[in-house]
């Protein structure tokens, strides 16, 4: 790769081109460079032809593989301090003062655990809904996002245990607030607001994918022709600087943060977010839960959204064919893996 080209790319990342002419420009060199592995890529393997999709696929193993209280969880529940230990086998601490009343692995907590020490609820019921999620014992059901929500709405949420499931860092709950125009403890109206939010302020970044095709195809890595193209995408930048390029893990880093950034005890409807990867079409969407009680059982209803259609749609000017809503639990997405932890 010579310099000159890659300076090329440089002058193209600072040029005054807009989102739309760089998708065109985008869309045309697909054609010369990716043809029928750009059509592989986006339209093939969820099920029509080959492959699956998520309303197809067996959700339950995937979602749960590694959803797990996280370590150094800590809350103050009345006069008791909770919190989860390090090592080999995680265990839960319950103190008061000076006094530890329970320490015993996750897996060994169960509804009888807090009325065996005399503990009030919620701390009682946290206990045996973190024994339950350790065991493997909750019940992962799946959902459309309108119906997810109703679905809270009708059981007994269980914010404690929505909270210590949570492993993504979350945003600033201000910043995220005037991004989105939307009240942080609510998580319905932040999924809206995110679909705004994303127009307004970002795009798919076609430069980056275009500069990466050529890097990963053309030249096998030779030169990194991405970097020219790479920016500071935390939601403070997004929202005080000129319209951002994102890509679909940074979407949906952005909206996991948003749903993080007040704890789920302060939250209308508590949920925990997290990280679906399509290993196939090299995309990543997000996931979006919350922990109930019905019926003497814990259960977990879940849905999926993806931001980076609703922006793309925007940027192609295709909201009208291929719709406004950021619904993902659908023919058009699959799953390799779901990931609740970014640290591993």
């Amino acid at each position: 790769m010579s310099r000159r080209t890659v300076d090329g790319w440089a002058r193209l990342r600072d040029a005054e081109v807009s989102r739309r002419d760089a998708l065109k420009a985008l869309v045309g060199g697909g054609l010369v460079l990716g043809g029928a592995k750009a059509v592989d890529n986006v339209l093939v393997g969820y099920g029509v032809v080959t492959g699956t999709n998520l309303v197809d696929q067996d959700l339950a193993p995937l979602a749960a593989a590694e959803f797990a209280p996280r370590r150094g969880f800590q809350t103050a529940v009345g006069e008791y301090d909770v919190a989860t230990t390090a090592g080999e086998v995680r265990r839960l601490r319950v103190a008061r003062g000076d006094e530890v009343v329970v320490e015993r692995p996750l897996a060994d907590l169960t509804a009888a655990t807090g009325p065996e020490h005399d503990l009030p609820d919620p701390l009682a019921g946290l206990l045996a809904d973190l024994g339950a999620v350790a065991r493997g014992e909750a019940i992962f059901e799946f959902h459309r996002t309108e119906s997810f929500f109703d679905r809270i709405d009708a059981a007994e949420a269980r914010p404690l245990a929505t909270d210590a499931v949570r492993h993504w860092p979350g945003a600033g709950a201000e910043v995220v607030g005037e991004f989105t125009d939307a009240d942080p403890a609510d998580p319905q109206a932040l999924l809206d607001g995110l679909t705004t939010g994303f127009r307004e302020h970002t795009f798919y970044d076609a430069p980056r994918y275009a500069a990466g095709s050529v890097q990963d195809n053309v030249i096998f890595g030779a030169a990194d022709l991405r970097a020219p193209f790479r920016e500071p995408v935390d939601f403070a930048s997004i929202v005080d600087g000129p319209q951002t390029g994102l890509f679909c893990y940074e979407f949906t880093n952005r909206s996991i943060e948003a749903l993080h950034a007040l704890p789920a005890t302060e939250q209308v409807a508590p949920v925990v977010g997290g990280a679906v990867v399509d290993d196939r079409h090299k995309h990543v969407y997000t996931v979006v839960s919350s922990l109930v009680r019905e019926d003497g059982e814990l259960r977990v209803p879940t849905t999926f959204v993806d931001y980076t259609h609703t922006t793309l749609n925007d940027d192609l000017r295709m909201r009208g064919l291929m719709g406004e809503g950021f619904e993902a639990y659908n023919s058009r997405h699959r799953a390799t893996r779901i990931d609740w932890n970014p640290y591993g």
